[in-house]
């Protein structure tokens, strides 16, 4: 598994496409949260991304992000699980997008999450 995994992703463009799926999703986040007017700052690197509930226009070390909203991060996870979005539980865990993850899942995956924001 792990020579195919290496061959897989030696596979020229493969990070490129990775990148710009995630880039996709995070944009989408971000949008969605000015449409709704939920303070949110975004992170991503390659195919990891994160998502902080706070008005600071950016998290780029700990102590910023102790500082973010953790219960509307767990109402923000709640509302994506029941949706079937499976995100990791804390707000300090990065997510990660995978080649798996094609337009069709990034789609549904913004759907549900404008549904949960919209709530929050």
């Amino acid at each position: 598994c792990g020579l195919a995994t290496l061959d897989v992703v030696s596979t020229p463009g493969f990070h490129k496409a990775l990148l710009a799926t995630t880039a996709r999703l995070v944009d989408g986040i971000q949008t969605a949260a000015q449409d709704f007017q939920v303070p949110v700052a975004t992170n991503h690197v390659a195919g990891m991304f994160g998502v902080f509930f706070t008005e600071a226009g950016a998290v780029t070390n700990f102590k910023q992000a102790t500082k973010c909203d953790t219960t509307r991060f767990n109402q923000f996870f709640h509302g994506m699980l029941e949706a079937g979005v499976y995100l990791a539980p804390s707000p300090f865990e990065v997510g990660f997008v995978s080649s798996s993850h094609d337009d069709e899942t990034i789609d549904k995956t913004l759907d549900a999450l404008r549904n949960v924001l919209r709530s929050l």
